[in-house]
């Protein structure tokens, strides 16, 4: 009886790994690669290849902070509640601020894009995006009712889906790529791609739904972590390279738009895909660390998300690029700061040893939190002011 169960633990262990690698992989991908080639073509190929780089180690250090905190705790969280934890009420209510306002913000830009894609498919413009960024909505909503299964379902083959038309979208642009596309740079524009870059890279919400997806594969954790985030690094240099290498200044916000019908499909499965793991992770926090009823659960993660885009589409309030950035700068930067707090008072704190862990480096520490304090500073529009303040 005990080989058996032993070996089920193995087989279930293996498929969570793979679970747990596309949540945090379909969680990262979403409504921000769309954004990153307008960004990187105003700024440069190079300028942008620097922060996607940068930006990139920062996440994976952080994502590992995170991981570490969740194995040296015995109870299941959101983020809310590590930082409840660890952090006591203060922390928790800047948690529950920065997951509230990047899941948000999150949200919107998806609902945005999804839009504005499948009504450029289906019409060939985005005349009708309001209609179709409801239909989406409504789908999503549903799926959602399926819970954890549900999430592995939709994470697992989206992922593949994305990563086959990403490999497709650059093998079919590789001929076109001019090189002058790509050595063109504007200084003036060094910080310009920060926070959409930052918000492409976004996955914190999602690590307590990978540890709970592994919970019977605990010693892989680090390496899921590991590679759920190097695959976005690296699917959206190829897809950044393939579009401001063909296309130059050619490039809309929302790029796919940029490059006919059938591109246009790799966004609607980017944003479907984070779409879903973030409305698990905000319900996750809404019913698990604040304890609300799940028919308020429902309202705040379905409902509302929809009230807000309809709210700023109708007053035009934020393009997509804006909602990426403010999002990411804001809701990313807060959230890194407070998982680095959370590490350093769960290695005094823990429930458990862990599988792995992180030794501090508050050299790492300094440079991470003064990057993100540095992205919400210019993401704001705060650097001018400050520098006419020290003059």
């Amino acid at each position: 009886m005990k080989k058996r169960l032993f070996n089920f633990g193995e087989k279930r262990g293996g498929k969570n790994f793979l679970d747990g690698t596309f949540t945090l992989t379909g969680a990262i991908i979403g409504a921000g690669i769309l954004g990153l080639p307008y960004v990187f073509s105003k700024s440069g190929f190079l300028i942008g290849t620097f922060w996607l780089v940068v930006l990139g180690i920062l996440m994976l250090f952080i994502h590992l902070y995170m991981g570490e905190v969740i194995l040296r705790t015995n109870e299941s969280h959101q983020l809310t509640g590590y930082a409840e934890k660890y952090l006591g009420k203060y922390g928790k209510w800047a948690m529950i601020f920065a997951m509230i306002f990047g899941i948000y913000s999150a949200l919107i830009a998806y609902l945005i894009g999804e839009g504005q894609s499948i009504s450029y498919i289906v019409f060939g413009s985005e005349k009708y995006a309001v209609v179709f960024a409801f239909l989406f909505w409504l789908v999503m909503t549903m799926l959602l009712r399926e819970g954890l299964k549900g999430l592995k379902k939709v994470e697992s083959w989206g992922v593949f889906i994305i990563l086959a038309l990403i490999i497709g979208i650059f093998i079919y642009f590789t001929p076109q790529i001019n090189i002058q596309n790509l050595s063109y740079n504007n200084a003036g524009l060094f910080f310009f791609p920060l926070g959409t870059v930052l918000f492409a890279l976004l996955g914190f919400s999602s690590i307590p739904e990978v540890g709970r997806i592994m919970k019977y594969d605990k010693q892989r954790l680090k390496k899921a972590l590991i590679i759920g985030t190097i695959i976005p690094v690296i699917a959206y240099f190829l897809f950044t390279l393939a579009f401001v290498g063909a296309l130059g200044m050619e490039i809309k916000e929302v790029a796919t738009i940029s490059s006919g019908k059938v591109i246009a499909f790799l966004g609607i499965f980017t944003m479907l895909t984070s779409y879903f793991v973030l409305s698990f992770a905000l319900k996750d926090m809404f019913i698990i660390d604040l304890k609300f009823k799940k028919k308020s659960s429902f309202w705040l993660v379905s409902v509302l998300p929809l009230a807000l885009y309809i709210l700023v589409s109708l007053f035009d309030l934020l393009d997509f690029k804006m909602v990426l950035g403010i999002g990411g700068v804001v809701a990313g930067g807060l959230t890194g700061i407070l998982i680095l707090l959370m590490n350093y008072k769960a290695k005094k704190y823990s429930d458990r040893n862990p599988e792995y862990w992180i030794k501090n480096n508050f050299v790492i520490i300094f440079i991470v939190s003064l990057l993100l304090i540095l992205a919400i500073i210019i993401e704001l529009g705060l650097l001018d002011k400050i520098v006419e303040m020290v003059r």
